[in-house]
This record gives structure tokens, C-alpha cells and sequence, in this order.
């Protein structure tokens, strides 16, 4: 029922080769361990609703996340949100870039993104 954020991108090699694959470092909002090595990635879902339809149950989840990628230099921020955005576009539309500022309290930087994604039931 959750958008296969996760399985996508830790199948997805150029993620893996920036992320890691044990474990890949691409972790549900709050969930990140503490002094989690960079680059690292995090996602929640901000909204959610199914496919409503008036004469029948609803065949597809429609969800909205919003991903932030922590890095410790610009360049690497930005190879991270590229390979999450090319691993997801084949299954899901980024609908909204965001904010690309550095954090002030650990001075890694950031870039954010928003992904609009329908989930077959």
C-alpha cells in the first residue's frame, strides 16, 4: 500500500554506489541513526488518498513525499538527488523541487524534492 520508495532505489545501482547497499542510506523520516555517514537521504509522506471512484472501490493509492538528501559538499547533494531522480521517474513523477540550502546545524547541505506517486492495489 506505501509507495516502494525504498525497493526502488536500493535496486537502482547509481543510488546503491552513492548510498550504500548495507544498508542503503535512504531511511523514513526520524528514522535515520544517529551520526548516519553522508551522503544520506530521508522521506515521508506529507499526504496520501486513494483513486476514489463513485461505482466502484478504489484501485490505486495516490501518495505525496517529499525527500531530503544530506550531503557534505554541493556536488555530492546534487549526484545523490539525480540518481534518486532517475530511479524514480520510471515509476513516479517528481512534481516539485525545493529547497537547495545547507543546514545550520550540522553545515551538510540539502536539497529537497517532492514525488507524486500512484500505487496499484
Amino acid at each position: 500500500m506505501l509507495p516502494p520508495i525504498f525497493t526502488i532505489c536500493a535496486a537502482d545501482a547509481a543510488v546503491t554506489a552513492l548510498l550504500g547497499s548495507d544498508p542503503t542510506r535512504l531511511h523514513p523520516f526520524g528514522k535515520a541513526p544517529q551520526r548516519v555517514a553522508l551522503p544520506y537521504a530521508v522521506w515521508r509522506i506529507p499526504t496520501g488518498a486513494p483513486e476514489n471512484y463513485l461505482d466502484s472501490a478504489p484501485d490505486v493509492d495516490r501518495w505525496r513525499l517529499q525527500v531530503d538528501v544530506y550531503a557534505g559538499n554541493g556536488n555530492d547533494a546534487t549526484a545523490v538527488t539525480e540518481a534518486l531522480r532517475d530511479a524514480i521517474e520510471p515509476h513516479a513523477h517528481i512534481v516539485r523541487w525545493g529547497d537547495t540550502d545547507t543546514d545550520p546545524e550540522t553545515g551538510n547541505r540539502h536539497i529537497s524534492f517532492d514525488v507524486s506517486w500512484h500505487v496499484p492495489r
